[in-house]
C-alpha cells in the first residue's frame, strides 16, 4: 500500500512538472507590438505584478516631422498606454488603456489569438461593448527617440494617410 501511494505521489509530481513546463513554453504578451493601424509600436512589459504598455515607436512620413503629442501637449514617446492589466485566467488579462488623443480611459482585455497575435479589446463598461484590434509582433528595436522612419518596415496604409507606395512616403 505504501508503494502504491509513492507511485501516485511520483505521478502527481511528474504531472505538475509537465504542466509547469508547458506554461513556461507558452507564448507571452511581453514584447514589442505593431498596432493594427501600423502607425505605432507598443512595448508590453511586467509592472507591479501585472502588465503595462507604453508607446515606444511612432512611424513618421519624414525625418523632419515633429513627434506627436498627447492631449496635454506632452510627447507621445514612451507615453504609458496600458496600465494595471492583471491576469484573470490563462491567456486573458484585464486592465485599462488611455487614448493619447483625448485622455479617455477605457477598459482593455488582452489575449494571444491562436496565431500568436495580440487581440486587444478596448471597451466602455463591459467587454461586450467594445472593439477588438489585432496587433502583430514588431521585429525591430525602436530608437530611443521613438521616431521610426517611413522605410523601417513596409508599414502599409496607416490611419489618416493615403495608401501610397513606400517610395513616396
Amino acid at each position: 500500500m505504501t508503494r502504491c501511494l509513492a507511485c501516485r505521489l511520483l505521478g502527481l509530481v511528474l504531472l505538475l512538472l509537465s504542466l509547469q513546463q508547458s506554461q513556461a513554453a507558452a507564448p507571452s504578451l511581453i514584447g514589442m507590438w505593431l498596432t493594427q493601424s501600423r502607425d505605432g509600436v507598443v512595448a508590453i512589459s511586467t509592472c507591479n505584478g501585472g502588465l503595462c504598455g507604453r508607446l515606444v515607436g511612432v512611424f513618421l512620413d519624414r525625418a523632419t516631422d515633429p513627434m506627436p503629442v498627447d492631449y496635454r501637449g506632452v510627447s507621445q514617446c514612451n507615453l504609458p498606454l496600458i496600465t494595471d492589466a492583471r491576469q484573470i485566467r490563462p491567456n486573458l488579462w484585464k486592465g485599462h488603456i488611455t487614448d493619447p488623443r483625448n485622455g479617455d480611459v477605457w477598459g482593455v482585455e488582452l489575449r494571444l489569438d491562436p496565431h500568436g497575435k495580440l487581440a486587444l479589446r478596448g471597451f466602455l463598461g463591459f467587454p461586450l461593448l467594445g472593439h477588438t484590434e489585432i496587433w502583430t509582433r514588431y521585429p525591430g528595436t525602436p530608437p530611443a527617440d521613438c521616431r521610426i522612419g517611413p522605410h523601417a518596415i513596409d508599414a502599409g496604409p496607416r490611419r489618416g494617410l493615403p495608401n501610397r507606395p513606400a517610395a513616396e512616403r
